[in-house]
């Protein structure tokens, strides 16, 4: 079973700074790729940035020059900075990580999500 435990958000002022981040743990095969979703109240939940594991990157277009995707391989961590916040930033945040097992098989696994609010 795998393990995703996140951690960094809470309240920020617009145009604050936040750094969420995101530990797997228990029965690891080979991370693929990692990434991070936010779902805000009423709406779907929505990529907001990926990373492979050559280190290959994607944003989405509302958070590209404001978000910075990256991971710790040797930790099984998974960072998102993210700066010049914006109200319509608000959102629970999910880690996703995506693992290939040694019989080919392609494993999903999400975090329990966590809060990120933007207001003065």
């Amino acid at each position: 079973q795998v393990q995703l435990a996140e951690s960094g958000g809470g309240l920020v002022q617009p145009g604050g700074s936040q750094e969420l981040s995101c530990t797997a743990s228990g029965k690891l095969f080979s991370i693929h790729a990692m990434a991070w979703y936010r779902q805000a109240p009423g709406k779907e939940r929505d990529l907001v940035a990926h990373i492979t594991s050559d280190g290959g990157t994607n944003y989405a277009d509302s958070v590209k020059g404001r978000f910075t995707i990256s991971r710790d391989n040797a930790k099984n961590t998974v960072y998102l900075q993210m700066n010049s916040l914006k109200p319509e930033d608000t959102a629970v945040y999910y880690c996703n990580i995506d693992q290939r097992t040694p019989w080919g098989s392609t494993l999903i696994s999400w975090g329990q999500g966590i809060q990120v609010t933007v207001s003065s």
